[in-house]
């Protein structure tokens, strides 16, 4: 009987709510919403040392600029809900774009044809990327460390390290005759750009949330080996994942030449990295934990929001990279404590 008493009130010492609860209650709640107040936060700042921050013009730019980091981040997203990992999303983003771009203006085609082969040779590539990672079991972040450089090669032959644009001069010494259509070139515009994002963003939290075939992602992702004990086939939605975040890549490529009506060198390239930003970001919103839709639409709006207010207040350009760089410490800080 004393052993048991003993039992009793050790346990009931453990969950006193007085001595660990008050503690765990606000780091937990600041876990959860810690992004948000951050953006709040954020933009009552800038509203008030601003002129015009807080306009709809201003704003509508701000969800213009993220629309195509969005994109991006949606497709490393689920990536990463199986656990992996995709570093050539920005290479991948210049492809399709040159391709897309390159259609209109050197073949005459239409924007079926355009975005179609686009979106082709971006699975390719994720294809590609899926079966050296899961076949011959290369660790994705190394591998696609590789293949990145291989599709910014790509890039740069398909284009022979030229831009690419209408009336361009062809390396024969010509005129290129081909004109982008309507269609086209309204993607890039407001307010379809800002639609698409949102679309791609309520579509993608619907799969991964709501969907059986989203929930077996997190079960890859959370654990491997579990998942495919269990009865998942496990190596099939790894293999989806890439193949999902290549055409989202090449989506946010497709997007992105649409609104600067021209395919630069290597344009993708610089929304790799507000890309990881925003996935991880985004891992710590609502209490998740995990790589989610919203979570990374959240943590893309955070970017946004700072590298507009800080070209507004003249901050030098160079500077702007270490604002990130804390934002997505103190992400990653968040989010590992937790875990930890």
């Amino acid at each position: 009987m004393q052993q048991e008493v003993a039992v009793v009130s050790t346990n009931t010492e453990l969950t006193t709510p007085g001595k660990q609860h008050p503690r765990f209650f606000n780091y937990e709640f600041f876990y959860k919403w810690g992004t948000l107040f951050t953006i709040i936060a954020t933009i009552a700042v800038f509203g008030l040392a601003i002129d015009g921050f807080l306009e709809l013009n201003n704003i509508l730019n701000i969800l213009r600029s993220i629309s195509i980091v969005t994109i991006i981040a949606i497709g490393m997203t689920v990536s990463l809900a199986v656990g992996g990992f995709d570093l050539s999303v920005g290479s991948v983003a210049s492809v399709a774009g040159a391709i897309s771009l390159s259609m209109f203006v050197w073949y005459c085609q239409g924007s079926f044809v355009a975005i179609s082969v686009a979106l082709l040779v971006a699975m390719l590539f994720g294809f590609i990327n899926a079966i050296l990672v899961v076949k011959i079991k290369i660790p994705d972040m190394l591998l696609t460390l590789a293949t990145m450089f291989i599709y910014q090669g790509v890039a740069l032959t398909y284009t022979q390290g030229s831009t690419i644009s209408q009336n361009m001069v062809l390396p024969n010494g010509e005129f290129a005759v081909g004109k982008i259509t309507n269609f086209f070139n309204s993607l890039g515009k407001i307010p379809w750009i800002i639609i698409i994002m949102l679309v791609i963003v309520a579509v993608v939290h619907f799969f991964l949330t709501y969907t059986k075939h989203g929930r077996y992602m997190y079960m890859v992702g959370g654990n491997i080996e579990a998942a495919r004990l269990s009865g998942v086939d496990v190596n099939k939605y790894r293999i989806i994942a890439y193949l999902i975040s290549a055409i989202f890549a090449a989506i946010g490529g497709i997007v992105l030449v649409s609104r600067i009506q021209t395919a630069e060198i290597n344009a993708g390239a610089p929304y790799l990295m507000d890309a990881v930003a925003a996935a991880y970001i985004g891992l710590s919103f609502g209490g998740s934990g995990k790589p989610n839709a919203i979570g990374t639409f959240v943590g893309a709006i955070l970017i946004g929001i700072l590298q507009n207010g800080l070209v507004m207040l003249s901050v030098p350009y160079f500077a702007m990279d270490i604002a990130k760089g804390l934002v997505l410490v103190a992400a990653l800080t968040l989010t590992y404590y937790k875990k930890k």
